[in-house]
């Protein structure tokens, strides 16, 4: 191999890290308050949460998803419009958002009119059902944060499907 190739083929393997790196520069972060998305395996959940990732179901890095009560009712697919109640907590068990006791949620499931982690983590609940998710930053509100909602924070949320249309 040339000194160039090697040279090409070194940068090659080193661009991911390299592109890392200039990303985490660009947006104003150094290595003591790195710009990391959140990883819901390795978080300290409050107790009062009810979350043991271990028993829940993993549908991707930033997804787990617990049946609480099955539904028996119409499933949530993919174009339907679903009403929800929910309630949203942050990981230390502040509950930064709800609906119960007041008027259901309705969205059109898949729409993008919700974060990421709606999307996929309703799909397939029937009506009468409740679950609860875990969603990582990646799939929530990124590294932008939203409201009470800090920037790459993992979300709890306890979600009952009322109806789906």
């Amino acid at each position: 191999m040339t000194r160039r190739a090697a040279s090409v083929a070194r940068l090659a393997v080193l661009a991911p890290t390299l592109g890392a790196m200039a990303l985490l520069s660009a947006c104003g972060a150094d290595s003591t308050a790195p710009n990391i998305p959140s990883n819901p395996a390795v978080e300290t959940y409050a107790a009062s949460l009810g979350v043991n990732i271990a028993a829940m179901t993993k549908k991707n890095d930033n997804l787990y998803v617990q049946d609480l009560v099955v539904g028996t009712g119409a499933e949530a697919i993919a174009g339907r419009v679903i009403r929800v109640t929910y309630t949203g907590w942050l990981v230390n068990g502040s509950r930064f958002d709800t609906n119960v006791g007041g008027s259901a949620f309705s969205f059109t499931l898949g729409a993008g009119q919700v974060i990421p982690g709606w999307d996929q983590g309703v799909l397939g609940m029937k009506v009468g059902g409740k679950r609860k998710l875990v969603i990582g930053s990646a799939l929530g509100y990124s590294n932008q944060g939203q409201g009470p909602i800090p920037a790459n924070a993992t979300l709890v949320f306890d979600v009952e499907l009322l109806g789906v249309q």
